[in-house]
């Protein structure tokens, strides 16, 4: 897919939003929506998803929607840091597929990094249930403090 285009409203994360599709949910207030990434890059890789705005990418969501997304993304990479201790955490975004972008809902990713580890290839490989569900009740206990 291309930058432009029609939203989906059939795309997995406004399934996720309306309650169709499970996610192993982390945070949630009424404009967004953070998760645990099913495929993830590296142990703790997260999602923000904003809830209200039929927007694919960056270029189609506004400045008020956004700056409430990115709020939810530093609270939660804030859990995320304090909770795995990792030795740096990657934020990214990416917009249309040619840059990696897969689910065409606008997302931001956070990524833990530890030292000495490669990040997994991107939507390659499912996590551990077990591990994700272990995981996913630390950070709400951690997030809800």
């Amino acid at each position: 897919m291309s930058l432009h285009g029609q939203y989906d409203p059939q795309n997995i994360f406004a399934k996720i939003i309306r309650g169709e599709a499970p996610c192993y949910k982390l945070y949630e207030d009424e404009d967004a929506l953070a998760f645990l990434d099913l495929f993830p890059q590296s142990y703790g890789h997260c999602l923000v998803i904003p809830k209200k705005v039929e927007a694919r990418n960056i270029l189609e969501i506004d400045d008020a929607n956004l700056a409430k997304l990115m709020s939810v993304v530093r609270k939660l990479t804030q859990a995320v840091v304090d909770e795995l201790q990792p030795a740096g955490v990657q934020v990214a975004q990416f917009n249309g597929a040619p840059a990696g972008q897969t689910v065409f809902h606008i997302h931001m990713h956070i990524v833990p990094r530890y030292e000495g580890e490669a990040l997994g290839i991107h939507a390659s490989r499912p996590g551990d249930t077990e591990q994700l569900e272990a995981l996913q009740a630390r950070l709400v206990k951690r997030i809800e403090g």
